[in-house]
């Protein structure tokens, strides 16, 4: 399986000139085949290369960094024909759809550029990289990293290097392909729900989120109305940081929740996302939370680390989990008479409505896999 492991860069100020007119140059050179490409309608990778390769050349590159901007280039438009195909930017006709067709594809100056092993070479041991810049190779450039990516850069590193200028930060994204163990089989099923007031709740009792975070969610949701209202740069990196601060929480969840169920000897159910905003209904401050959270991306999170961990994943129906009584089986929207209570009106059994929903989830994961529905840890998307 391949994974990308990003270490910072630790440029001298000389070294950090470097790499910016390195990024500038293969970029502009990226922009300007890009409005040939556009022009002529020749946009596969081998017309390109057939057609432009010595004149991007001639901008300033290398042979290698030359092919990768060409290759990027032909990326890129096969990108935007998935998503036209697809119809992410709007219907035949659409006036947005029309401009985007017409328009070539463009580069920020900043833009990653994609490194092989005979532009960039690692030595481990020193923690430096040497590196094709326009201004000739560059030699001892420090990097540095937690011990966790160090260790799978050293050993499993193999393929592309992304060097990547970010928040005023240089890194290096390394793909490593990483050796996937045997999937255990599982002793139990940990149920996953995910909601609006607690981001994760478990039935083995772990609760992410609480308070703390939904203040915190509520205070970022108001910042960002007005950042969008006002549209600066300096408001979009404001909007980029909110972003990385939620990636970063559900990397912390996804990883705690992976670790637990592989410790336990347990298999984890998720319940399927497919069209949760349009078949929640919620009040209008609790819609504007659901939209604010990417629970795909949680779940995407858990699904890859669980598939790293040899912990088997199964997706399931949540239709219903949430009224669900899990001792008689009992179903009625008036048994959750608020958003945190669970009162079965059978049975009278009490719970935290979204750990009860949590178990209706595990037992429907423990039947799906009964019934051969999964059979080996899930390959992410």
């Amino acid at each position: 399986m391949k994974l990308v492991v990003p270490v910072k860069l630790l440029p001298t100020p000389e070294q950090a000139v470097m790499l910016t007119a390195t990024l500038h140059t293969s970029n502009a050179a990226a922009t300007e085949l890009a409005a040939h490409a556009q022009s002529q309608k020749s946009r596969s990778r081998a017309a390109l290369q057939r057609d432009h390769y010595f004149s991007v050349k001639a901008a300033g590159l290398s042979a290698q960094p030359a092919l990768h901007v060409i290759r990027k280039v032909a990326d890129a438009y096969k990108t935007r024909a998935a998503n036209l195909k697809a119809g992410n930017y709007g219907p035949s006709g659409d006036r947005r759809r029309e401009r985007i067709e017409s328009t070539p594809v463009r580069f920020r100056p900043d833009a990653a550029q994609p490194f092989d092993d005979r532009c960039l070479s690692w030595q481990l041991d020193a923690q430096t990289v040497s590196i094709w810049t326009v201004h000739g190779r560059m030699k001892n450039l420090r990097y540095t990293g937690s011990d966790e990516q160090l260790k799978t850069l050293a050993q499993y590193r193999e393929g592309e290097t992304d060097l990547v200028h970010r928040g005023g930060m240089w890194f290096l994204y390394a793909s490593c392909e990483i050796p996937v163990p045997d999937p255990i089989t599982p002793q139990g099923w940990m149920g996953v729900d995910l909601g609006v007031a607690n981001v994760a709740t478990t039935n083995t009792g772990y609760r992410a989120a609480g308070r703390g975070l939904r203040r915190h969610r509520e205070r970022q949701r108001t910042l960002r109305l007005k950042l969008q209202a006002k549209g600066t740069k300096s408001a979009k990196r404001v909007l980029k940081r909110q972003r990385w601060r939620a990636a970063d929480v559900n990397h912390r969840i996804s990883k705690r929740i992976v670790a637990e169920a592989r410790r336990t000897g347990h298999g984890i159910g998720l319940e399927t996302l497919t069209g949760i905003r349009d078949r929640v209904r919620l009040c209008k401050p609790q819609r504007a939370a659901l939209h604010s959270w990417s629970f795909a991306q949680l779940a995407g999170f858990i699904e890859y680390k669980a598939f790293l961990a040899g912990v088997p994943v199964v997706f399931v129906d949540a239709a219903h989990t949430s009224q669900t009584c899990r001792k008689c089986g009992y179903v009625d929207r008036k048994n959750r008479p608020r958003q945190s209570e669970f009162c079965c009106r059978s049975c009278r059994f009490v719970e935290h409505a979204d750990v009860n929903a949590s178990h209706n989830i595990a037992a429907r994961a423990a039947q799906a896999w009964e019934r051969g529905a999964q059979s080996a840890a899930p390959t992410p998307s």
